[in-house]
Order: C-alpha cells, then structure tokens, then sequence
C-alpha cells in the first residue's frame, strides 16, 4: 500500500512539474506576459522536497476509496434479505463451528431467503441428468450411460447439445441465449398461455435478477423517472431504483383483504407522484406475492392490465413463482395471458415477463437460471435492450439449458415422465402443507396475525408488539421488527428478514419467513419459535 502511495505521489509531482515546466516555457516566448511571479528554477532538492510534501498528504489524507468517495446511490442501495440479521447469523455460524457449545442452539436455520436446496430440497432428476450429459458430452458415447440414465433424458441432451454451437456448454452464446433454446422456451410459454410466443423476444439472463436491473437500466434516467412498486416489495426493485437513480412509487397492498392489488391505489399514487412532477414509467407486479404470498384473482390482472393500458405504462411482471400454487380456488394466469385474451396485442402494451429456475419446484438457485419474455417495445427499443445484454457478453449456458427444461419438462408417454411427477408434485405438495403449518402456528400465537400463503415460498406475519418493546427498540436505534428478528436469531438461531427491508404501511411491523425447512424438521422449528415469542412477549408485557 505505501509502494501504491508512494508511485502515485511521484506520478503527481512530475505532472506538476511538466506544468511548471511548460508554464516556464510559455514565459520564455516573445509572444506570452510576463509572470507576476516567476516559478523557481527546477532541481534535484526542489523535486525532492515536493515529493515529500506529497508523500506527507497521501499520507495523512482521505484515503483513495471511502464512504464519501463511492458512488452515492450505492449507499442509498439497500436489500435486507441479506443484511444486517444475515451477517449476524453468518459469525454465529463461525462461533458454532468454533465452539459447538457456546449458543443456546446447535444450528444456523436461514429462513431469510428462498433458496430451498440449501435447506435440504433435492433437485429433480431429470433435469440434472440431462444437464450433466451435456456439460459432459463424452458420457453419451458410453455404453453403460444407458443403464444409469433414461432414455428420454438422454435423447434430450442430443437435442440440445445439436442446438449449441460446436456443442460447446464452455463458450460465449448469442447474447440473448442460444436460439434454440429460446425457441423451445417460447413454446413452453405458448403450451402455458395458449397464445403464440416467439423466440425472438426471449432474454436469457442469470436468474431473474439481472433481466430486471436491465429493464430499470433502459427505463431510469433521472430521479425525475418513477416506478410503481407494491409495499411489501421485494427488496430488488427499491434496491435497483436506488442504484440506478430513480424514484420508487409505493402502492400498498391491502393486508386487511389478503394483500390485494386495488386499482384504486394504483391511481392514487400514481396521480401523487405526477403533482411532483414524476414520470412514472413502469408497474412493477409481483404474482405470487413476495414476500406475501398471495395469487392475484384473474379479474384483478384484468384491471391491472386496463390501468397501464391507459396511463402508458410498462408492465413489469415477475411471474418467477408461477409454480407455487398453494389453494385449490386460484391459479397462475400470466400478464400475457390476461392481455392476450382481453385482446391486446404487442402494439397496445408494453410488457416485461420475469422467471428464474431458482424458484418452483425446481430451486435450482445457484445455477442462475432465468429469462425475461420482451413484447411491444418498438426495434428501435429492442435493439437497445440487445445492446445492454450484449454489455454482459451472454448468461452462463447452463443456466439456459436449465431454463429450456424447466419451460419444457418430460410430457405423458416420455420414460422419466412419472418419476419426474412424483418429485414435482412431492415438492409442492409438502410445501403446501409447510406453509400450512406455519401460518396455523403464527395465528395460535398472542400479538401474531398472518394471511393465508396462496403461493410463493414465504408467509409475511404481522407482529403486534408492546409498547414497551417497541420504546426499547426505537432507544437502541433499530427498527421494532429488525430488534424482534435479531433477538429471535441469538435465541434459537432461526434467521428471519425484518419486514422494514420490504417496507410496509408505517407504525405496523412484520417479518418475512420461508417455508423452506424440511418438513420433518417444521415442529421443532415452530417449537422454539413459540417458546421465543411467548417469553419475548412476557418480557415486554405493557
């Protein structure tokens, strides 16, 4: 670091003395006025002294990167799913690998964050069969590949593997992804919707999460452009707001009515923001809710649909839970879909749609899968879009293929067809029944109240806390819901996010909960929870 220091402190000193030098010479000419005050003559001690003089602020100075230094809309950026509760539990985690014995709890149990297979879910076979045959193309030349792999999954990574350049997973692709598995994304999206999908308008990207930083990226301009985000929200849309300059636009959903989407509200906000002189540009709508849970009612996205119809709006649609469908009276429609029958075409609407191989049933979260479907933007938009992809070369390749198999997974009369059926449906069926289990164990607890979970993989519960724990909260500077979290965390060693990283309507407090533990594991969890809660709730009785 003082050789760093030291290179750019004489890196400084020749500049200025090349400027001295040259300020001399421009004095020598006939043409320039004479210097009110002639710079000395240059020498060994006259370098050598600035030198120091240099060295001596680097030194004592700033130093080159700091708080006040970096981007400002960096630290404006803010995503609790990984935040201060997560870094917490992060050194407990050390501490207990340190010394098993030294907390009242032998494990670290993330409940902050969908990410199923780190909480035991196995992935589905099919999938990585037909992903390993084509990371490791020489398997498919081997005679006993056959016993140990099916046949369809096999055939499946011929197919793919033919659709792939050169067969190469290692290489660049296209930059909106390999085109032929877009295609057969796309006819994954037509099977689903029943309207025709094209290709051509797929962006494969690593999960979700990039799509949407590139739509906020061609959206954002200013802090004058707003978008319309529900609260709660997932924290990736105030957090990419944030980071590229824009205004957030809350709408709350209603918790009163099971986290409804009202139109109403819509335009409340959306006329508010206007008087402020904000051009809001986009919805952003999240279906299943996160971290709500619930499924919008078709007749909601209908009206969803007319509203940015009407206000020239772009429709941003995270769709990535689409899988996760808990009650037997609602179903996922796509934004698409509900366009598409209201008869809209690509010239009528602006629409962005979102999923990710991490969520449903597959929670393939670590291979970062995932693609955004782009309809009526005009070619000259499109090409910019293209260009923001291009930026980041391509998505990673298995990535892509993963996305292409979920969007096309084994159909009736293929081989694994059955077994991938009862993985599929074990999944969902014992998530189902998870977040049963946690919503009847919230509401059985005094100063707890939760909505049912219709879909998605968390429950968002509402806590009503005493005064008194909320005062010694707001005293030790934290957010009454951020004070439960941290003291549930030390006690049992559970991990929850603080319904304040998702913003929610002010004076209520909640926290976010997956129901991603393994079932067998689901009373012991709710056990120490309860016991927690009871004597938290004891502790701070008004």
């Amino acid at each position: 670091m003082r050789r760093f220091a030291a290179d750019r402190a004489r890196r400084a000193v020749a500049a200025s003395l090349r400027g001295a030098a040259a300020s001399r010479s421009a004095a020598a000419s006939p043409l320039a006025p004479a210097p009110r005050h002639p710079a000395p003559p240059v020498g060994a001690a006259a370098m050598a002294a600035a030198l120091a003089r240099t060295m001596s602020t680097a030194a004592a100075g700033t130093p080159p990167v700091s708080l006040n230094t970096i981007n400002p809309k960096v630290l404006k950026c803010e995503y609790a799913v990984r935040g201060e509760i997560v870094t917490h539990a992060q050194n407990l985690q050390q501490e207990l690998q340190k010394n098993p014995d030294s907390l009242p709890f032998d494990e670290i149990l993330y409940c902050n964050i969908g990410n199923p297979q780190s909480l035991g879910q196995q992935p589905v076979t099919y999938f990585r069969e037909v992903l390993s045959l084509c990371d490791h193309p020489a398997l498919l030349d081997k005679s006993e590949t056959h016993a140990l792999y099916s046949s369809d999954a096999i055939e499946r990574a011929w197919q793919i593997l033919d659709k792939i350049p050169g067969r190469a997973t290692g290489a660049y692709s296209h930059s909106q992804g390999i085109k032929g598995l877009r295609d057969e994304i796309a006819a994954g999206i037509a099977a689903r919707d029943g309207f025709h999908a094209s290709g051509d308008n797929i962006f494969l990207t690593d999960g979700a999460s990039p799509a949407v930083h590139m739509m906020m990226q061609l959206l954002i301009g200013s802090e004058k452009d707003g978008i319309l985000c529900p609260i709660p929200q997932y924290p990736l849309y105030s957090a990419s707001i944030a980071l590229h300059g824009g205004s957030l636009v809350p709408y709350f959903l209603d918790e009163e009515t099971g986290w409804e989407l009202e139109v109403d509200e819509l335009k409340k906000q959306l006329e508010e923001a206007r008087s402020k002189g904000i051009t809001v540009r986009a919805l952003v709508a999240i279906n299943p809710g996160n971290p709500t849970g619930q499924v919008l009612a078709e007749e909601n996205q209908k009206k969803i649909v007319e509203f940015c119809k009407n206000e020239g709006l772009v429709l941003l649609a995270d769709e990535v839970y689409q899988e996760n469908i808990y009650v037997e009276d609602k179903q996922f429609h796509s934004f698409k879909k509900i366009a598409r029958s209201l008869g809209y075409t690509d010239d009528d609407l602006p629409l962005v749609s979102f999923q990710s191989v991490s969520k449903g049933y597959y929670g393939e979260c670590g291979k970062r899968g995932g693609y955004m479907e782009i309809t009526g933007f005009s070619p000259e938009v499109r090409e910019q879009i293209y260009k923001l992809a291009s930026v980041n070369l391509c998505s990673n390749v298995s990535g892509q293929i993963l996305a292409s198999l979920v969007m096309n997974p084994p159909k009736a009369g293929d081989e694994s067809f059955e077994s991938f059926m009862v993985e599929r449906d074990g999944i969902l069926s014992s998530l189902a029944r998870r977040a049963k289990a946690l919503e009847e164990a919230f509401n059985s607890l005094e100063g707890i109240t939760c909505n049912k979970a219709e879909g998605a993989m968390y429950l968002f519960p509402r806590l009503h806390l005493p005064q008194k724990a909320i005062g010694v909260a707001q005293a030790a500077g934290t957010a009454p819901d951020a004070y439960y979290a941290k003291r549930l965390l030390e006690a049992t060693g559970i991990v929850i996010v603080p319904g304040s990283g998702f913003g929610q309507v002010p004076g209520t407090w909640h926290f976010r909960c997956t129901i991603l533990p393994q079932e067998d594991k689901m009373p012991a969890i709710i056990s120490r929870f309860k016991e927690f809660h009871e004597k938290f709730m004891d502790e701070f009785h008004d």
